[in-house]
C-alpha cells in the first residue's frame, strides 16, 4: 500500500480525512460521488481494518453508507418502487424480534448495545439492504449505471491483485495444504468466503461482457473474467468449484451455447487441465470410501442443527443464536445458510428469506430478457448468474449475510431497481448507425 516510497504509515490517516470529507459531500448534495467513494471498501475489509485505531473508525463505513441515504433524502432523492425494499424492511423488522426473542428463551446475551455481539451481527446484516437503498435513491441514469460497473470492475481487479498476492505469488502451489488459504483482501470472510465473491463477480461480469458491442471492451471485461477464474481456482474452495461449472453451464443455456459442450469436455478432462494442489483438494473429499474432516464436520453439524429446529420449527431458536452454542470442533455457523435461516428463525424467517430471494431473481431476469438497451440487458444477465452463484455456494457455508462478499453485490441491485424503470429507454445514441446520424444532424443529406 506504500508504493514504494516509505508512505505506508500514512495512508489510512489520509484516508480517514477523507472519508469524513466524503461523509460531508453526500450531505451537503452530492451523495453519488461518495456512494462511488465507498464501493470499494465493501469487500475490501484489511483495508477497512486500518481505521480501526481513529476514533469511530471502525463504523466509518457505516458512516458513509448513512450519509448517502440522508445526503440524497434532503436533497428530494426517492426510492424505485420495488417489493425487494419491502420485503427486506420486513425480514429486518422480523429478524430484530427474533433477534430478542432468543435472547429470552437462550443463554445468549440481551441485545441492547452495538458492542454486544449479537446486536452486532444484526447490525452488519442490514447494512446490505442500506446499502442497495443507497444506491436505489443516487443512481439515476444510464451514465452512473455505466461509472457504478466501472468502479466495480476495478474493485474486483484490485480483490484479484489482493487474493493471488496471498496466494500464488507468496506460496509454492505444488501441492495442496491448509496453510495455503486466508481471506486475502477479505480477511475473515476467509478462504471460502474469498472464493464465493470471486466466483459470483466473474460470472457478473461474464455475463455483462455478452453484451458489449465494442470489441475491446469485450476482451478487456473477459480478461478480467479470466483473471478472477484463476484467483477463485487458487482459493482451493470445492464449493467455488462447483460453482463455476454449474453457472458455466447456465450461461451456456441462457446466452452462449459453445459453453454447453466446453463445460462436457471439461468434466472428462479436468484433472489433465488444472494444478496438481487443485485435483488433491478435489480428490480429498473422499478416501477409501470415507469423508475427509471438513466435510464430516458438516454433515454432524447438519444433524444437531435438524434436532435444534425441530425443537421450535415455526419461529426457530432466535436469530444470532446458532454462534453461541456448543457445536462441533467449536464451529460457530451451521456451514449451510438455508440451515442456518431454519434453525435460527425458523418456517417464517425462511419463508420471508425465499420471498426475498425470488423477488431479486425476478428482478434480475426481467431486466435481462426485457431490456433494449445493451448495457441494462448485460447488468440483468450477470445479476442473474451472481445470484444463482450465490444461492449455489450458501449450501456449502454462509455466503449471504457477509458484507465483504455481498455488499458489491447489494450496490448493483440497487442500481437494477432503478434500472427497471429505465429500460424502456431507446438504446444510446453512439449505437445509432453513422449513416442514420448524420441524417439526423444534416436533413439535406436525404437529396443526394
Amino acid at each position: 500500500m506504500g508504493f514504494g516510497l516509505g508512505l505506508t504509515h500514512y495512508i489510512p490517516v489520509v484516508f480517514y480525512g477523507i472519508a469524513w470529507i466524503m461523509c460531508l459531500v453526500a450531505l451537503l448534495g452530492r451523495p453519488l460521488i461518495t456512494f462511488y467513494f465507498l464501493i470499494p471498501l465493501l469487500p475490501y475489509e484489511t483495508f477497512r481494518e486500518h481505521l480501526l485505531d481513529f476514533p469511530l473508525g471502525g463504523n466509518m463505513l457505516s458512516f458513509l453508507v448513512f450519509s448517502v441515504v440522508i445526503g440524497a433524502l434532503l436533497h428530494g432523492k426517492r426510492l424505485p418502487r420495488s417489493g425487494i425494499y419491502t420485503i427486506w424492511a420486513i425480514f429486518g423488522i422480523y429478524l430484530y424480534f427474533s433477534m430478542w426473542y432468543g435472547a429470552m428463551v437462550g443463554t445468549v446475551p440481551l441485545p441492547l448495545w452495538i458492542t454486544d455481539k449479537n446486536f452486532a451481527m444484526w447490525k452488519d446484516y442490514m447494512l446490505l439492504p442500506i446499502v442497495m437503498v443507497a444506491g436505489g435513491l443516487v443512481i439515476e441514469d444510464r451514465k452512473s449505471v455505466r461509472t457504478l460497473i466501472i468502479i466495480a470492475a476495478i474493485t474486483l481487479l484490485v480483490i484479484d491483485k489482493g487474493a493471488l498476492q496471498s496466494s500464488i505469488l507468496t506460496r509454492t502451489m505444488t501441492h495442496f495444504d491448509e496453510s495455503k488459504r486466508d481471506g486475502g483482501p477479505l480477511g475473515f470472510a476467509g478462504s471460502n468466503g474469498l472464493a464465493a465473491f470471486l466466483t459470483q463477480f466473474a460470472f457478473f461480469f461474464w455475463g455483462f461482457g455478452q453484451y458489449l458491442k465494442r470489441r475491446k471492451y469485450k476482451i478487456l471485461c473477459y480478461t478480467l473474467v479470466g483473471i478472477t477464474i484463476f484467483a477463485a481456482m487458487y482459493t482451493f474452495s470445492r464449493a467455488a468449484y462447483i460453482a463455476l461449472v454449474a453457472i458455466t453451464l447456465l450461461l451456456g443455456v441462457l446466452k452462449d451455447r459453445k459453453l454447453i459442450p466446453a463445460v462436457v469436455v471439461f468434466l472428462f478432462t479436468w484433472q489433465t487441465l488444472v494444478p496438481t494442489a487443485v485435483t488433491e483438494r478435489v480428490t480429498m473429499t473422499t478416501s477409501s470410501g470415507q469423508l475427509d474432516g471438513s466435510s464430516n464436520e458438516r454433515v454432524e453439524l447438519w444433524t444437531a442443527a435438524e434436532d435444534s429446529f425441530l425443537h421450535s420449527p415455526v419461529v426457530g431458536n432466535g436469530f444470532a443464536t446458532f454462534a453461541f452454542g456448543e457445536h462441533v470442533d467449536s464451529l460457530k455457523d451451521t456451514h449451510n445458510w438455508y440451515v442456518k435461516v431454519l434453525v435460527e428463525t425458523g418456517l417464517i424467517g425462511l419463508a420471508i428469506a425465499l420471498a426475498l430471494v425470488w423477488k431479486i431473481l425476478s428482478l434480475s431476469w426481467n431486466l435481462f430478457r426485457t431490456s433494449v438497451d445493451p448495457l441494462y440487458k448485460g447488468l440483468g444477465l450477470g445479476l442473474f448468474l451472481t445470484i444463482c452463484a450465490n444461492l449455489l455456494l450458501t449450501f456449502f457455508g454462509d455466503r449471504w449475510t457477509y458484507l465483504e462478499i455481498n455488499g458489491l453485490l447489494w450496490a448493483l441491485l440497487g442500481a437494477a431497481t432503478r434500472v427497471y424503470y429505465l429500460k424502456e429507454e431507446t438504446a444510446p445514441v453512439e449505437e445509432v448507425p453513422q449513416i442514420a446520424s448524420e441524417l439526423v444532424a444534416n436533413p439535406y443529406l436525404v437529396m443526394r
